[in-house]
């Protein structure tokens, strides 16, 4: 009763700091779709059937070297247009899906310009949003994002993401693989009591890194597992909704900080 009573008391009184990262309630079965790398059947197997579902995504792109040119494995930047044009996110992964801790500040930075340059050429809109290839972090992507403003950052983890208790540029997901149908139902179960679950999810299926592939049959199963119990499915940019991310980077700590 003590717990839970401190519990409300942060998220009801003004001025304790995590009452004022949730601007409105979360709903229970709050799922975030995400998917990352730019591959190509995210264009023409993802997209159309996140439409027939009415599901929201965000698209974690990037020219994946050294076989971007490949139009089998890889959408063309003609293709992540269209998945902007059809209402879905575009975020950045890096222009070369580098690994933050890899690269120097100037680098990281260089790298997130390159792919934001990117998306102003073909009329998409900045990218807010940023997934961290590999999952790789490092304290210094940390500060280079809240000096262009990102809202939210992505990483791995296996587990729901909790606004008052999770920094926004260390959220968690699950990653869907060909063999972890049990490890993805049981975590969509978590969201509820203001936790989030964000999927990871790469090729349906994945044509340039299998080991990460999800076989399309899979994926429908989701869906539908999704729809036939109504979870609410939206993009990472749709989190501004239900969570003030700069009150969360200013009240949560970052590890080592």
């Amino acid at each position: 009763m003590r717990l839970g009573f401190t519990l409300l008391l942060l998220l009801l009184v003004p001025g304790l700091g995590l009452a004022q990262i949730i601007r409105r309630s979360i709903p229970d079965k709050l799922v975030v779709l995400t998917f990352d790398d730019g591959v190509s059947t995210h264009a023409t197997a993802v997209a159309p059937l996140l439409k027939k579902y009415g599901f929201g995504g965000t698209f974690f792109v990037c020219e994946f070297p050294p076989d971007f040119a490949d139009k089998q494995k890889y959408m063309s930047w003609e293709q992540i247009k269209q998945l902007d044009k059809m209402g879905f996110e575009v975020a950045n992964h890096t222009l070369t899906h580098k690994h933050v801790g890899k690269l120097t500040k100037d680098q990281l930075i260089g790298e997130l310009d390159a792919l934001e340059a990117r998306c102003a050429a073909y009329g998409i809109p900045k990218p807010v949003n940023f997934a961290y290839p590999g999952y790789a972090i490092h304290p210094q992507a940390y500060e280079v994002l809240g000096e262009k403003d990102y809202h939210f950052a992505r990483i791995g983890g296996d587990r729901a993401y909790d606004p008052t208790r999770d920094h926004p540029y260390l959220i968690p997901s699950y990653t869907t693989l060909k063999d972890n149908r049990e490890v993805i139902l049981k975590g969509l179960e978590e969201a509820k009591y203001g936790k989030i679950v964000i999927l990871t999810i790469h090729g349906v299926p994945d044509y340039a890194h299998d080991w990460v592939t999800t076989p399309p049959a899979l994926f429908e199963e989701y869906l539908n597992y999704l729809r036939d119990n109504n979870y609410k499915v939206i993009a990472l940019r749709d989190l501004d909704q239900y969570v003030d991310w700069k009150e969360a980077a200013r009240v949560i700590a970052l590890p080592g900080r």
